[in-house]
């Protein structure tokens, strides 16, 4: 085919290859123990596998309706009412999307227009600021603070002004695994009192949460709720990445908006998984048990490093861990991260690729959703850096 020989006026000239893509991509080239893209290597329910087969079956495989099944739905209305006191209608307020970017992407694209300012917090995981930049936004980071990756709230009113439309928050946090407060969600609440502003929070880890704290959603603070958009992953909670569904809720008119953006983006999501998932949340224990099962493998992975020069940061939930490598190099982090790949066969995520000037804290992430033999595998290498 003949190259294009016109000119391309690119929407994201800083952006590029993603880092998870570039790490795994490293990993499979050396064969090395593959800790940086956040996906489980260990089996998915079979019960969960039985269901979407069953439904299948069932002849459940044309499109669903835009919003999402109506039993799924109803599955997420009862959950958060149970979860969070929180209550949205499921006719009105609750959307299934084809995963959490997608659902990012459309929240965005229906509430920022050329010249709004949408704050998000570095380090930030890397869907966010492209998907401003791309409907015309401007993006004002705010950071968080080092090592333990707390809201600076002297810095982020600051970062508020007459364009300001939109807030990102994430919580838990990728890729810290640091978690927001109760504190810290009543001061946001406050912050955006009587200002038209709206909310994105990101709760795609809202069940992986440990050492006894609770999450705390958007969905628990009724003037915050009122003005958010919170967003979820089944990809996330039932170790089913690759089946892309997820999930918005949000007060009526504003779900409207979204809606409006969702139905030319993805228009329907897929209809067996849906019914499947619907199925599978009617036993609360099949997420609740979720901070425990993760609790193990972090403390499993941090009880096989516990020999190595590498120091961990506090890691509250997710299935990421940081390892501080100051006491081994002070090369950038990026760098850390090739030559662990090449030099000792194992793969982790610069902290540094998720802010926009590549700080440099000395610090990587590794995911710990794999299997006993995979995480052994893996303290065995880095113990002997």
């Amino acid at each position: 085919m003949n190259p294009f020989e016109g000119n391309i006026a690119t929407k994201l000239p800083q952006t590029g290859t993603s880092i998870f893509a570039v790490m795994s991509g490293l990993a499979n080239e050396y064969k090395a123990v593959n800790l940086s893209q956040g996906f489980p290597d260990f089996p998915i329910s079979k019960e969960l596998i039985g269901l979407v087969v069953h439904f299948m079956k069932k002849g459940y495989n044309q499109y669903a309706p835009m919003p999402g099944v109506a039993p799924l739905r109803m599955a997420l209305s009862k959950m958060f009412k149970e979860n969070y006191g929180a209550s949205y209608d499921a006719d009105k307020e609750i959307t299934i999307t084809a995963g959490a970017t997608q659902a990012i992407f459309t929240a965005i694209s229906a509430f920022i227009s050329k010249g709004d300012e949408a704050i998000i917090f570095e380090p930030a995981y890397d869907c966010y600021a492209p998907s401003v930049t791309v409907n015309g936004g401007l993006v004002k980071y705010a950071r968080l603070q080092f090592p333990d990756y707390s809201i600076n709230w002297d810095e982020l009113p600051m970062n508020i002004s007459s364009n300001t439309k939109m807030i990102i928050i994430n919580s838990p946090h990728n890729p810290t695994g640091s978690v927001i407060s109760e504190d810290d969600m009543i001061r946001l609440e406050r912050l955006i009192h009587g200002r038209d502003i709206i909310v994105i929070s990101d709760e795609v880890y809202e069940h992986l949460i440990f050492d006894g704290l609770q999450h705390q959603s958007a969905a628990r603070f009724p003037e915050l709720a009122s003005k958010t958009i919170v967003v979820g992953s089944f990809g996330k909670t039932f170790h089913t990445t690759g089946w892309k569904t997820g999930f918005v809720l949000a007060p009526e008119k504003i779900m409207a908006e979204f809606r409006k953006v969702h139905q030319f983006v993805v228009f329907a999501v897929n209809t067996p998984i849906q019914y499947a998932v619907a199925e599978y949340l009617t036993n609360p224990n099949n997420y609740l048990s979720l901070g425990d099962f993760y609790q193990q493998k972090r403390d499993f992975f941090l009880s096989e490093i516990s020999g190595s020069r590498f120091k961990p940061l506090s890691c509250y939930g997710t299935y990421f861990q940081l390892l501080d490598y100051s006491s081994i190099s002070d090369v950038p982090e990026m760098d850390m991260a090739v030559r662990l790949v090449k030099e000792f066969g194992i793969a982790a995520v610069p902290v540094s690729s998720f802010y926009r000037t590549h700080e440099n804290n000395r610090t990587l992430r590794f995911c710990f959703a794999k299997q006993e033999l995979t995480l052994k595998n893996a303290g065995e290498i880095l113990c002997k850096i």
